[in-house]
């Protein structure tokens, strides 16, 4: 097990001077690029910038980032860059289980540096956990959702982490399953129910281990897309309506992620990219099936989903560092 007890420091945070107003985070996943603009003054989330950009497309087969991967990432970097504006404050980029994964990571980092000028860390999955927790708990906070204990539940496209927050004590852990990576592995998301039981006994092992010694949670938060996503839906808005101010909070019961689903499904594929992203279809649909196994291993009907993530979380950081 895992017991978060802060969050590293980083090169990157030396840049944040008394004279930086705006701190900036970027989260490249192994699926979405995501960039959030926080001013440290007002503590307000003031521009993001969110792009598809299938970093682990094919990771699973060939263990390697493609150059086509690439060129999406670096493209959405400089669209982002044009859009929000990385001048007048503080950056840090971080980027977590495709790259943890790829074993040309280091030449795919460096040309990203080279043509966009943005130095990416590898953070491990300890420092993504608190991160991630430090945005998501700002967020219940605010809406006045915060329990003395809850698990946070972040499904990504390589990797799910689980998190558990006691009064004395946070635990974490990452496991290697992602709706990106399961659903490559399976080939198609019809397969993702198959394959999906052999994958989730370490999970199940963690749950066990932590309930046993600590006991039961009071609350269930899940984030990332496919929570986000399905509470979407729930609100009735699309891809491109989505409004994190409204998914914030929603309540999701078990039974409803059967309703999305069947929903999405009989929809053709035109229908289910407008609903969902282009490119994001059959992943959701695979995430969905993640999500209700954790519904089952944490023996919960109901989660309260929170849009914040990681990057919102490194640029709290930053914005925190700076006072």
């Amino acid at each position: 097990m895992r017991v978060i007890k802060c969050i590293k420091k980083t090169p990157h945070s030396s840049l944040l001077t008394p004279h930086s107003s705006f701190a900036i985070g970027i989260d490249l996943g192994s699926n979405t690029l995501r960039v959030v603009k926080r001013n440290c003054e007002s503590g307000e989330f003031v521009a993001e910038y969110e792009k598809i950009v299938r970093t682990a497309d094919g990771l699973q087969r060939s263990s390697r980032i493609s150059d086509a991967a690439v060129d999406r990432i670096v493209q959405a970097l400089k669209e982002a860059g044009e859009r929000i504006g990385f001048e007048g404050g503080v950056l840090r980029a971080v980027t977590t289980e495709a790259m943890r994964r790829a074993s040309n990571r280091n030449a795919v980092l460096k040309r990203i540096e080279e043509e966009t000028g943005v130095a990416f860390e590898l953070i491990d999955g300890e420092e993504e956990a608190a991160l991630t927790l430090l945005a998501v708990g700002r967020r219940l906070e605010s809406l006045s959702e915060m329990n003395d204990s809850f698990v946070l539940v972040d499904i990504g496209g390589g990797s799910t982490e689980l998190i558990f927050r006691y009064p004395d004590e946070t635990i974490s852990r990452s496991f290697s399953l992602g709706i990106v990576t399961l659903s490559q592995e399976a080939g198609s998301w019809e397969k993702v129910g198959e394959l999906l039981p052999q994958k989730l006994p370490p999970l199940r092992d963690f749950v066990e281990a932590v309930y046993g010694k600590h006991g039961r949670i009071q609350s269930f938060v899940a984030t990332a897309g496919t929570p986000t996503t399905v509470a979407a839906l729930k609100l009735g808005m699309d891809y491109r309506t989505y409004d994190a101010k409204r998914v914030n909070g929603t309540r999701l019961k078990r039974n409803e992620l059967v309703i999305y689903l069947q929903k999405l499904l009989a929809m053709d594929k035109a229908e289910r990219e407008k609903a969902v992203g282009v490119g994001r279809d059959d992943l959701i649909a695979a995430g969905i099936l993640i999500f209700e196994a954790l519904f089952d291993l944490l023996g919960f009907e109901e989660c309260i989903v929170i849009d914040d993530g990681l990057r919102e979380g490194v640029a709290i950081s930053l914005c925190e560092m700076r006072s």
